[in-house]
């Protein structure tokens, strides 16, 4: 297995610390569409399926910022919107058997901007998956964007039991927006934060990005700093990734577009944010998420991303299963994203009875996933619960982990594979030295639509 890891490790030490995000293994550009439609029941049945993380995508936007490549339609069609939740009954319809048999440990409802949906069809939206039976101290969360807040949406999700709504702020500096190529008034910010917090008792998360052309330390640390004045349980510190296929892509190569800043710059950015964060009374989670260190997670149900599947609904969801990942295709321009909207909500029933497209994982990519997971957040990677898993030791499996430790970018023990601080701030260049050389070339030989 160690063969397939072929880059050197001086890659990691000394090349690009801005790789890739590796959120999830494998990548989804590693996905195509599969020989034979594989029914769901026979997907779902051999699954342990007591501890499910129920995900629904609403795949709409106000707006499109530059840097962003989600799977999103910037102001669709007044019509469009209750034709996918008209989609999305037919599809909960279908995967009925499975959902039956299950218990979900957590619930988010991402985009997109699901609150770009009006309050009648939020409402519709939870009522459609109050199927999966929701305990009321399951963690649900929903992603929003300041100029979708009102307080009647804010009402209605803390009556549907939404425990965590985050935000994408960016930057509190006008100048800094601009250059996201973002639309964002930060009155509008403050105003919107304030609905949720006088309206909902949810957690709050707010996402930050560094790296923005013209950003220094000191707008860096302002950023922080106006966060701060909310008391966000949660921040999610971002570096910036100018992707092809994104506005800011796209304008990359014209006249007015400001020169990238340097991996150092970023890194310098990166590090003072931590450590304000960290003096503030956060604690890290991996690099970009940190957490009040004075909240108390004890009372959630368990998940394990490793060990525990994903349900998805709606276009552009991903579900995991251990064996098998499957989801819609994939798009960023807006008449592909478009067209894969168009094709789901005129699906019938029985077509959402079957995967189509994604990634069968052979046993060799299955324990790589379990590797790639644990090590990049902050408990690191629990030999133990690998052993009991895959019944062989993982520094066995991968010796090439042994190399992270001799450079100083993790610390081993009898039970654990923890990054260190050094190595926490290059995840971004760990996470792709471990994707193995089948991933890499699927990826590698993705096309867009």
């Amino acid at each position: 297995m160690d063969a397939e890891i072929h880059d050197s490790i001086e890659q990691v030490l000394n090349g690009p610390v801005y790789q890739a995000y590796a959120y999830s293994y494998p990548h989804k550009t590693a996905y195509r569409a599969f020989e034979q439609p594989v029914p769901l029941e026979q997907v779902w049945q051999p699954e342990k399926k007591d501890a499910l993380f129920l995900y629904v995508h609403v795949p709409f936007c106000s707006m499109r910022c530059g840097f962003c490549n989600l799977f999103t339609l910037v102001k669709p069609e007044q019509t469009l919107p209750d034709l996918y939740l008209d989609a999305l009954s037919r599809q909960i319809e279908a995967l009925r058997p499975v959902i039956e048999q299950a218990g979900f440990a957590r619930y988010a409802i991402g985009g997109g901007t699901p609150t770009y949906l009006t309050e009648a069809q939020l409402d519709r939206l939870f009522t459609l998956t109050d199927f999966a039976g929701i305990q009321p101290n399951t963690p649900t969360g929903i992603e929003c964007s300041p100029e979708t807040i009102t307080a009647g949406k804010i009402k209605l999700l803390a009556e549907r039991g939404v425990s965590r709504i985050s935000m994408g702020v960016q930057s509190f500096t006008d100048a800094e927006v601009k250059n996201l190529a973002r639309k964002q008034d930060n009155r509008q910010v403050s105003q919107a934060i304030d609905l949720i917090r006088t309206g909902s008792q949810a957690d709050l998360n707010l996402d930050l990005i560094y790296g923005i052309a013209g950003q220094t330390v000191t707008s860096w640390l302002h950023s922080l700093q106006e966060a701060l004045r909310f008391n966000p349980e949660e921040l999610y510190l971002y570096p910036l990734y100018v992707r092809a296929a994104t506005g800011l892509g796209k304008i990359k190569a014209g006249d007015k577009y400001m020169p990238d800043l340097t991996d150092t710059d970023r890194l310098a950015l990166y590090r003072a944010g931590r450590d304000y964060l960290l003096s503030q009374g956060y604690r890290q989670i991996s690099m970009r998420m940190f957490r009040r260190a004075d909240l108390n997670d004890a009372d959630m149900p368990l998940y394990s991303c490793q060990q525990d599947g994903m349900l998805g609904l709606g276009a552009g969801a991903r579900s995991y299963t251990q064996r098998l990942h499957y989801s819609s295709e994939y798009a960023v321009g807006r008449h592909g994203v478009k067209a894969i909207i168009d094709h789901y909500h005129s699906q019938s029933q029985e077509d959402f009875s079957a995967a189509r497209y994604g990634i069968v994982l052979s046993e060799e990519e299955q324990r790589r996933r379990f590797v790639i997971q644990s090590l990049l957040i902050a408990d690191g990677l629990d030999r133990v619960a690998y052993q009991q898993r895959f019944r062989q030791d993982c520094m066995a499996d991968f010796p090439a982990l042994q190399l992270l430790t001799e450079r100083g970018l993790a610390r081993q023990t009898d039970i654990s594979l923890i990054l260190t601080e050094a190595g926490v701030e290059r995840a971004d260049s760990i996470g792709p030295w471990l994707t193995s050389a089948a991933v890499r070339q699927a990826m590698h030989g993705y096309q867009m639509a």
